[in-house]
Order: structure tokens, then sequence, then C-alpha cells
């Protein structure tokens, strides 16, 4: 079968497509005929060896398709299964895969929906319901409000009664961000967003969502009310720099946090909670998503080029065929 392997770290050039054995299920595992495979940020983290990863190793952290075969030890799943899976390896024709990162696709979802969604809207969830409750009162400043994770997290956020600020680099992704119901858009490019958040809200915001890191951390702690929350969860910039904890107390006594979506998915109930709020609010329509490419697996390396030069919108896809 095809897969992308890494075998050196570097720029996209490092991803190859090759033959590989077909995958076979071992002890706890189920392996999925891939149908659309997702590419987030953190592939191109992983490939770069940013995240640190054993070589070669096939990249892609989520994906759908259907159940190929099943480990003797697994219950709860058959061949035929439509499913989704959060799990390294989706980046292939077929993955050998955790039983416990792979979850039963409801009839209503479809493949392209499903590898559109799980990792970016799991991500949302948490950061959401989570990492900082957002409610009716809530205001929270949501960078990069045009990307996958972006566009998301707007939607769900003004569903929850939010109000939303977004930065974006261009007046094309914030007329998107503000379909998608961000109240009110900064672009950074041509605005200083430190500034336009604090005359948006003189007391400072709830809660910030940094997906950017390097060019935004900073700046982004002078938008906060006292004791507000700083989450950076990404570094499409560079990592965000290193700070003294002094800082934290002498802006306001802020919370700062660093997460990611594997501790918030520590038990099966968390990856079902998740998983099944993101599929309903897909299906209701609450959530519409954004595939703004598609690409044959083949060409990863051009979607990880589009993906990292920050000039796409909304999420991208790769197709085995």
């Amino acid at each position: 079968m095809k897969a992308i392997r890494v075998h050196q770290n570097g720029g996209p050039e490092q991803l190859r497509y090759e033959d590989i054995p077909d995958p076979v299920a071992g002890p706890g595992q189920v392996v999925v005929k891939l149908e659309a495979s997702g590419v987030n940020f953190i592939d191109t983290y992983q490939r770069s060896g940013l995240y640190k990863l054993p070589l070669p190793v096939t990249l892609g952290q989520e994906g759908a398709g259907v159940v190929e075969s099943v480990a003797p030890d697994v219950k709860g799943f058959a061949p035929g299964d439509r499913v989704g899976a959060y799990a390294l390896g989706c980046y292939a024709e077929k993955a050998a895969l955790p039983a416990g990162s792979v979850i039963k696709l409801p009839d209503n979802i479809d493949f392209k929906a499903a590898a559109a969604s799980i990792l970016q809207g799991m991500t949302a969830h948490y950061l959401l319901f989570s990492v900082y409750k957002v409610g009716p009162g809530s205001t929270c400043l949501i960078h990069a409000a045009a990307g996958g994770v972006g566009l998301i997290l707007v939607q769900w956020a003004k569903a929850l009664g939010a109000t939303v600020i977004g930065t974006t680099s261009s007046v094309e992704k914030a007329a998107k961000a503000t379909s998608a119901g961000a109240d009110h858009m900064i672009l950074y490019t041509e605005q200083d967003f430190e500034a336009e958040t604090r005359k948006i809200a003189p007391k400072g915001v709830d809660v910030v969502y940094d997906a950017v890191g390097a060019t935004t951390f900073l700046k982004s702690l002078n938008t906060l009310r006292p004791r507000g929350t700083m989450c950076t969860f990404g570094n499409a910039s560079g990592p965000a720099p290193a700070i003294e904890p002094l800082l934290l107390s002498q802006k306001g006594s802020l919370i700062l946090t660093r997460p990611k979506l594997g501790d918030f998915l520590l038990t099966p109930d968390e990856l079902a909670w998740r998983s099944n709020d993101v599929f309903s609010a897909v299906a209701s329509g609450k959530l519409n998503l954004h595939i703004d490419k598609e690409y044959k697996l083949a060409d990863a390396a051009q979607a990880h080029r589009d993906l990292e030069s920050r000039k796409t919108s909304g999420k991208l896809i790769l197709l085995p065929q």
C-alpha cells in the first residue's frame, strides 16, 4: 500500500510517497482502510522536528474510513464499520490504529466531514468547555480566526453566547470569520491587534485562544482582563517566547496554559463526549465545516506548503486516490 513517510526531519520535501507493507492488526488494534485524512499544523511540527518522533514515521493524526480487520482482543468493532480516528499514521491508504482512538461515525457524517472535524473539532471542544468554559457574557480573542480550528472556535463560541473578537491577515479571511459569527475582526497586518482589542473590550477579554505563537503571545497578554486566561495552543509563527512567572502577576494575576488535545482525551468517556458533541454540532448545522482544499495523498507535500504559507482558510484534507 501507499503511505507518506518521513525518514529525515526538514521541509515538505521530506514527505515521501512510498510503498510499505499492508498493516496487520496487533493486540488492541483495528485496521482501517482510510477514505480521507486531515492535514493539521501538528503534522508540520512533527515533520520539521519541532515535535520529535522516532523516524521513519507515517504522519497524519486523523482520518476516516472503513474497518478492514480487528484484533481478537478488540470488542465493539467489526469489518465494515464506518469510523473516524484520532491517531498517528493516517497519511496512508490503510492504518493499524489503537482501538481506543477509533470512533464509530454516525450515519449523517461522511468521511470527508469526519476527517475535517475530528482533531480540530475536539480541539475547539476542549478549549471552549474545559480550558476556559465559555458562555453568555464571555468575551474571547481568537487568533487565526479563519483557520481550521479558528472557524470552528468562532462558530461554537458564538453559539455559546460569547462575544467573539478575531484576528486574521486579509480582508478575504476576515469576511469568512465574520460569516462564521465573529462580532469584530482585526487585520493584524494593518492594525495593532492589542490596541484594537482594548478599544472593543476596555476592561480586557476573558480568554485568548492563540494558535499563532511567537508573533502574538506577548501582546495577547496585554488584552486580558485581571485573572484572564491566556491559552497558547499552537506555533504557526514559531514557539511562544519564555517568560518569567512574575510577569503574569504584574499583568493582573493571569492564568497561562499550554494544552494539547491528548491530555483532554485520557479516557474513553472523554473521547466519546467530545467526538459525539462535535458530530452532533456538525449534523445539526451549528458547525459548518469549510474544506478549503482537497489533495491526493501523493500531494501531501504541497498540502504542507500551502498550510505553512498561511494562505489557506479552513481545512485541508488528503484523499487516497
